[in-house]
């Protein structure tokens, strides 16, 4: 049976999200309502991922824009639909008995109502990341539905957990404490697939190891709980995190977990124990100003505004300083490395064209940026540069982003498998028993 034919409208939110988004609709068409253009105007200023969007996707259109974009529309290329812009359409009598302003968001939805009512051999659909936005257009009759090329395919890869093998016998688990390079992975017999840098804890009734496949070498290698620039793993996962943390052939890493867990205090004392391999550390954090106040309320200069939000990464780096004595030489060379700017906490805003080459890259709070973001994130990496993500995808603080769709989730999602990248799921919350109470029962 022949496929049926869409219509999606789309919101503005969603270009804001994807600046390429008009080119993931396979053969279906596109109608952007005239209104989303205004508001993509109102955007176009700004250091921020959503300008750059904004300005993206408008110099998009300029290029395939025609005559016909008003009437007969233009064509997306091949294997795709055409792309139409609507103008302004009448607000109907079953909007305005609920809707009592004529707000861009309301306007947008009249648009949709519109286009399915004049076309009704293509099933109309409006897309949009603001949840009650498809709520207003259901209740109008009005199919809607979230962004969906981005969603992560595996849910249960974010919340990936350690597996634990029982039944081994003794002497191979003796063995493989011995073996500095490992065994090979055949030697386990593993019944599921194992794929690179998955951890487990392989055990019987009298001993037990933790171990790591290192798909570099092909070999199982144990895992060991060691300290790390004055921070000592205090469970498996966080020995797991310190293990990748450490290892150079691994480029790429992806800590998730609630708040608590340690994922941004370990990133940070394994890129200061590797600072002699690196040109530079970088700590760098989303700023997602909370109750919809910008910056400009804060009071101070650019860097007095900023701070409230970079604080944490101050809080964890004085953690680590608090682990030796002010006069120690690992504190001297913390402040040394900060003097030559060699360790930076900045914003991720501040990052953006740069190429980071030599770097050991940590992005924390990762929950809250696009899968777009992480992309080009990640497309800065040099020669020589590690990136670390961390973050608490049970924390998203960004109205358009969930579980399923933001950033962190993105990146563990599609990179699983890769011999350069590993993603541990810290569960066990190790900041006080009662940070961990709360983040268990609140």
């Amino acid at each position: 049976m022949p496929k049926v034919k869409k219509s999606f409208v789309l919101d503005t939110n969603v270009i804001l999200h994807d600046f390429e988004c008009i080119y993931q609709f396979q053969e279906n068409d596109i109608y952007l309502p005239i209104h989303v253009l205004e508001e993509l105007d109102k955007f176009k200023k700004g250091n921020d991922q959503i300008n750059f969007n904004a300005r993206e996707f408008t110099r998009e259109l300029d290029k395939i824009a025609g005559d016909e974009l008003f009437t007969k529309g233009v064509s997306l290329g091949r294997g795709k639909g055409r792309l139409f812009v609507v103008a302004g359409k009448p607000f109907p009598e079953s909007m305005q008995e609920s809707f009592f302003e004529m707000t861009p968001d309301h306007r947008i939805i009249a648009i949709a109502d519109w286009i399915k009512n004049n076309n009704p051999k293509q099933p109309t659909i409006f897309v949009s990341k603001d949840i009650n936005l498809r709520l207003k257009a259901k209740s109008i009759g009005v199919m809607a539905q979230d962004y969906r090329t981005d969603k992560v395919k595996d849910p249960e890869v974010i919340h990936k957990q350690i597996k634990i093998h029982e039944g081994y016998d003794s002497d191979l688990i003796a063995r493989l404490y011995k073996e500095h390079e490992g065994m090979p992975l055949e030697e386990f017999n593993f019944k599921e697939k194992v794929t690179p840098n998955d951890c487990f804890i392989l055990k019987n009734h009298s001993s037990s190891v933790l171990a790591r496949y290192d798909a570099f070498s092909g070999h199982i290698k144990k895992v060991m709980k060691e300290k790390c620039f004055g921070i000592e793993a205090r469970n498996a996962e966080q020995a797991f995190s310190l293990d990748v943390l450490m290892n150079q052939d691994i480029k790429l890493v992806a800590l998730t977990g609630r708040a608590g867990t340690g994922k941004t205090l370990l990133a940070l004392a394994a890129a200061l124990a590797q600072h002699q391999s690196y040109n530079q550390i970088l700590l760098a954090r989303p700023i997602v100003p909370l109750a919809n106040r910008d910056l400009g309320f804060l009071p101070g200069d650019e860097k007095q505004k900023i701070m409230p939000y970079m604080q944490p990464l101050f809080d964890n780096l004085n953690v680590i300083k608090h682990q030796f004595t002010p006069a120690s030489k690992e504190v001297k060379e913390i402040e040394i490395l900060s003097e030559e700017e060699r360790l930076m906490i900045t914003p991720l805003a501040y990052i953006r064209g740069r190429s980071l080459s030599d770097t050991f890259f940590i992005i924390d709070e990762a929950q809250n940026l696009t899968p777009h973001e992480v992309k080009t994130i990640i497309t800065r990496a040099g020669e020589g540069t590690k990136m670390i993500f961390t973050g608490d995808i049970q924390q998203i603080d960004s109205p358009y982003l969930d579980e399923h769709s933001n950033g962190l989730a993105y990146l563990a999602d599609r990179m699983k498998g890769q011999d350069l990248f590993a993603h541990i799921n810290l569960v066990k919350g190790e900041r006080s028993y009662l940070s961990e109470l709360a983040s268990m029962l609140l």
